[in-house]
């Protein structure tokens, strides 16, 4: 669209009554019809992240899946053709791969490393990393597990797990809830996702682990909504260590 516009802008000038050789010198790079080059002319190389390879623990198998395939329009490209399953002594988890990502896995070595049909596109270039920290989490996570903890910073402020609730109602069977006294004058009941476990090593802790890293993760940030920490008296719900630089209070 600029190409094109600097080309009618240039007819135009040369049309008029400028002869030609007498165009002004300030004007002759903006008017140029050369083709600019990029500014950087390196090749693309292979993604930091994606590129590196996975330490597989003894503990953890991988095992290959294909899935089937349906025809949807206009998404055939993006969808997964195969996925891989992480199994480790906590658990198992599977992870749908790109159709443009490749892993090769050595069980001699215990390395595991991805690679991608083109590097040279951007999309495949973020999926390649994206998938490799996932995998990365997948394979900690059936092996070590992932935790949160949760510290409850205000007066009068405490979490317990509960085996019922009045306000929700569970959904599977056997969930428990996590009940947040954060200063409202109305109970807070949280049912707690599949996968994760909490407790409450101290009334102001609150303790989650999971072999998902997302769904755990997710549920800490669903329980800091309620209480977010605020910078005039540091008070809220904080996740992980979390620090907050506090404000100097307004003097009228």
């Amino acid at each position: 669209m600029s190409c094109s516009m600097t080309q009618s802008c240039f007819r135009q000038l040369t049309r008029g009554p400028w002869k030609q050789g007498s165009l002004p010198i300030f004007l002759a790079p903006a008017f140029s019809l050369q083709q600019t080059q990029c500014f950087s002319t390196t090749s693309p190389t292979q993604s930091r992240v994606g590129g590196a390879p996975l330490s597989i623990p003894p503990s953890v198998s991988l095992k290959f899946i294909d899935l089937p395939q349906t025809e949807v329009r206009g998404k055939a490209k993006e969808r997964p053709k195969s996925a891989i399953e992480v199994k480790g002594p906590l658990g198992e988890l599977t992870l749908n791969l790109p159709p443009f990502l490749k892993v090769a896995h050595d069980d001699a070595s215990r390395k595991a490393s991805l690679t991608v049909e083109d590097s040279s596109i951007a999309h495949q270039r973020a999926m390649w990393g994206t998938t490799r920290a996932h995998l990365q989490n997948y394979i900690l996570g059936v092996s070590e597990g992932h935790i949160c903890i949760l510290s409850l910073v205000g007066v009068g402020y405490r979490a317990t797990i509960e085996s019922t609730a009045t306000t929700v109602e569970p959904e599977y069977p056997g969930q428990q809830f996590v009940s947040l006294k954060v200063g409202y004058s109305h109970p807070i009941e949280l049912g707690i996702p599949r996968g994760v476990k909490a407790s409450t090593p101290q009334p102001t802790r609150i303790l989650l682990e999971g072999i998902d890293k997302s769904v755990v993760t997710k549920f800490a940030a669903e329980i800091r909504e309620w209480r977010r920490p605020e910078p005039y008296k540091g008070k809220g719900i904080f996740v992980n260590g979390e620090t907050i630089r506090l404000k100097a209070k307004k003097i009228r």
